[in-house]
């Protein structure tokens, strides 16, 4: 990731590893730990590629979180269309349900477009939204905020009440300093988050995160 080149990137967009050096990412869809249990397509690199504006918020984010001596982690930014495409192939396919029990255990899967946990559209796609949570820099341990990303219940959603107090106090502390740096979060998943006025907010992208 050392040879990353903003300036190859369509503009507006930049690399948030290169924007904000000491961020932490964990790139899950390049890999196989995710729900679809195999590398998601257009991810060709495990890099996060994010707007401009989103990235310069998600800096002042990271300041202020380090003065108490933590730090982001993110999972994913920009997100291209071929990508969400794969997630309603997957989510259509009923035989396809080897990752249940880690990502969707209560929930059927033909469930999970008509409950809002799949969509055709995403705002990952319009660039300028990102999935993450919070680390301790001293130990680089995620904050406990009660399930992994991208797990598809209502015990996901950040004001669920059965998660215990520590759990809910760490995704509020989450939830605040997003929202107070130009966030807004969504109802069902306390990691997602999209920058209120965004640079692209009627452009799907569709170029290739490498």
């Amino acid at each position: 990731m050392s040879n990353l080149q903003t300036n190859d990137l369509p503009e507006g967009f930049v690399y948030l590893q290169e924007f904000i050096p000491d961020i932490k990412t964990d790139v899950q869809y390049y890999g196989s730990n995710n729900f679809l249990g195999t590398r998601v397509r257009g991810y060709e690199n495990p890099v996060c590629i994010i707007s401009r504006p989103a990235a310069l918020a998600l800096k002042q984010v990271q300041s202020e979180l380090n003065t108490f001596g933590l730090g982001l982690k993110v999972f994913d930014a920009y997100r291209p269309q071929m990508a969400v495409d794969q997630f309603i192939e997957w989510a259509d396919n009923g035989s396809d349900t080897k990752t249940k029990n880690t990502y969707y255990p209560d929930i059927n899967k033909n469930e999970l477009i008509p409950q809002g946990y799949i969509a055709r559209k995403s705002s990952h796609t319009r660039g300028s939204t990102a999935d993450l949570t919070i680390i301790d820099i001293d130990s680089n341990n995620e904050l406990d905020m009660g399930t992994r990303f991208d797990f598809f219940s209502p015990t996901s959603w950040p004001g669920n009440l059965s998660v215990t107090p520590a759990q809910r106090a760490n995704r509020m502390l989450l939830q605040q300093i997003m929202i107070k740096h130009g966030f807004l979060p969504l109802t069902e998943e306390w990691w997602h988050f999209t920058l209120k006025v965004e640079p692209y907010p009627d452009h799907y992208f569709n170029f290739p995160v490498k």
